[in-house]
């Protein structure tokens, strides 16, 4: 079992002056063993404070420094992840996002951009694809600011949404 935390679009400092602090305390007191950001940190000192809690894989957003590539791909307990941000995408909808998932040939893509929590799984092409994006816990947009925590067993992805304005529900 591997515990994951998840965020993405966290934009600080260029549209916020804070991270907030259920992030860190939530990440520590799960226990995660790694942090995927799926971009859009706008500072290389987000992932360096992410560090002290976790190891960090990010990807670059479109608000980003090219320091970062452009996609990932993790193997997790058998369960292959890509992440990437999404702005690469003229239209960013479930159809372009499942069709990215099976060209990465992963079973979860984790994409960010929208500020929008959202999660579904599909059969698609004859395979089972999940499209995850955290949302934001900062800058949320049409919602409430979100982050995950997953945890991934025997190749199967159940995670903990957190609201740091307010309490938080869990999936499924």
């Amino acid at each position: 079992m591997v515990r994951i935390g998840i965020l993405s679009d966290t934009h600080y400092p260029d549209k916020t002056s804070y991270l907030p602090n259920l992030i860190f305390e939530k990440f520590q007191e799960e226990n995660v063993e790694l942090i995927i950001h799926a971009g859009d940190l706008t500072s290389p000192s987000v992932k360096e404070v992410l560090e002290n809690v976790a190891p960090v894989v990010a990807v670059r957003g479109n608000l980003d420094e090219p320091i970062f590539p452009e996609e990932r791909i993790l193997e997790v307990e058998e369960l292959k992840i890509g992440i990437i941000h999404g702005h690469q995408f003229l239209s960013l909808d479930t159809q372009t996002l499942k069709y990215k998932a099976l060209d990465m040939e992963v079973d979860i893509l984790i994409f960010g951009h929208t500020h929008r929590f959202f999660y579904e799984v599909y059969e698609f092409m004859g395979k089972k694809i999940a499209l995850l994006n955290p949302g934001s816990p900062t800058v949320p947009r049409r919602s409430d600011p979100t982050f995950v925590i997953a945890e991934i067993k025997d190749r199967n992805l159940n995670f903990n949404i957190f609201k740091p304005w307010k309490t938080q529900w869990q999936y499924p």
